[in-house]
């Protein structure tokens, strides 16, 4: 049992920067929306059944039965988007006349796939890439997958011309706004939201690889975390898989990274926490500093999904305690939550200048707006419930079926088809965000 109050700020925001917070605080959250004591939200449980069946069509649909193939949640399905480019980067490495060892391999995705997800922020409606090998086009989190890619392949982010294929402290310390836009091909035509926050983010990464030389390494590559991890992994005696477990790396990278976040986040006891927000309905009953505190940590637990599947594929290692990651707490988990009435916004309680066009009857809201806290913390505990149901539906099992493949076949997607059904013009979600190119 998690306790519910600790003894100092300090230990409350320690706390708060572990993976078994998010679940613990967002359910304190979900516990009011089930006896409707939440400002903003109302909570019908009786649609979840229906939106579990709506996932289960999609599973059938693209995987039959066959549910082993369905991969993890993580970054290398956008960097693959319309056709192969990691596995070739991999064979182009090792084909080369000094190829790289396999865990140098590893690092350099580690490297490309942590970037990647820095870079994976909302880029608005209007925003497309067109990759100049395929001449496909792309938007969203593929078209941010594929133009960082090519980003990495151009060796902008890394400080060696001899080693352009890595990201380091050096290369990313001299990345400006106008570096990205350029790769990005953004222009009045065809603009980009958050563009200054998420070159920010680079930035503050150099800063923070510079500062962690503990899990990056003294040459501050993201990639050094696999030597890190291996310290304190445990090797099998049965020559069995390398064993790491999810909290080392979860650890790194959320003191690795804190520099990285914008100073305007929320802090306790002066620490930094990142993607922690207050909840104005946890406020009215909390009796300590920090009890009304959420924690999400959506980046991070973004950049962990994506960087467990190239250690594991690549290095053969084996993650445990992986049951302790949480959903993702974005707009197209919580879109779907919305958009099949799981979830709904109560009448007036948003003022109608949060709505710039009031014959869509969509709201504008910042990051930081008591309802956004309200919406991703009931996504983290509804992503659970409607993960139990369609294995329920389905007759499978956790280990059958975990939550990292139901993110990436049926709820990550589903919201982005419901929403693609419900406003084709612009396929966007039931409730916008203002994207700083830091949360979302």
């Amino acid at each position: 049992m998690i306790p519910a109050a600790f003894d100092s700020p300090d230990q409350t925001a320690a706390y708060l920067c572990t993976l078994p917070a998010i679940r613990e605080r967002c359910g304190r959250v979900h516990a009011l929306a089930q006896s409707g004591e939440l400002e903003y939200f109302d909570y019908h449980p009786e649609k979840e059944r229906d939106a579990a069946a709506f996932c289960v069509n999609i599973i059938k649909r693209d995987f039959g039965t066959n549910f082993a193939a369905i991969p993890p949640h993580g970054r290398w399905r956008h960097l693959d988007a319309g056709r192969p480019r990691v596995q070739p980067l991999i064979e182009k490495w090792k084909a080369s006349p000094n190829p790289p060892d396999t865990k140098e391999i590893c690092r350099r995705l580690i490297d490309l796939f942590l970037v990647s997800v820095l870079l994976d922020a909302g880029a608005g409606n209007s925003w497309t890439y067109k990759e100049a090998a395929s001449g496909q086009t792309f938007s969203r989190s593929e078209g941010l997958g594929v133009a960082s890619i090519a980003m990495f392949e151009q060796g902008i982010f890394s400080s060696d011309s001899n080693n352009p294929h890595q990201v380091d402290a050096e290369g990313l310390s001299h990345i400006k706004a106008s570096t990205v836009a350029s790769a990005m091909q953004v222009s009045e035509s065809n603009p980009m939201v958050g563009l200054e926050g998420r070159s920010s983010l680079l930035v503050n990464l150099s800063k923070a690889l510079k500062a962690n030389t503990t899990y990056f390494g003294d040459f501050s590559r993201p990639g050094n975390l696999v030597d890190f991890l291996e310290t304190g992994s445990i090797e099998s005696s049965d020559g069995g898989p390398r064993r790491v477990h999810i909290f080392a790396l979860w650890t790194a990278l959320v003191e690795g990274l804190a520099l990285i976040w914008p100073a305007t986040r929320t802090t306790l006891a002066g620490i930094p926490l990142g993607d922690v927000w207050p909840c104005e309905a946890l406020k009215k009953r909390a009796h300590a500093a920090g009890e009304e505190l959420v924690p999400f940590h959506k980046l991070t637990g973004w950049i962990t999904y994506s960087l467990v599947e190239p250690i594991e594929k690549v290095l053969g290692w084996k993650f445990e305690g992986l049951e302790n990651m949480t959903g993702l707490p974005e707009y197209r988990n919580g879109g779907l939550l919305v958009d099949l009435g799981v979830l709904s916004l109560r009448p007036g309680r948003i003022p109608a200048s949060f709505y710039p066009d009031s014959s869509c009857g969509i709201p504008k809201l910042p990051p930081s707006h008591p309802a956004i806290i309200e919406w991703r913390a009931l996504t983290v505990i509804e992503l659970d419930r409607i993960a139990d149901e369609i294995r329920r539906q389905l007759g499978v099992t956790a280990e059958q079926l975990t939550l990292a493949q139901i993110l990436e076949s049926a709820t990550w997607k589903g919201g982005r088809e419901i929403a693609k059904q419900k406003r084709p013009a612009t396929g966007g979600p039931p409730i916008d965000i203002e994207s700083d190119g830091t949360v979302f």
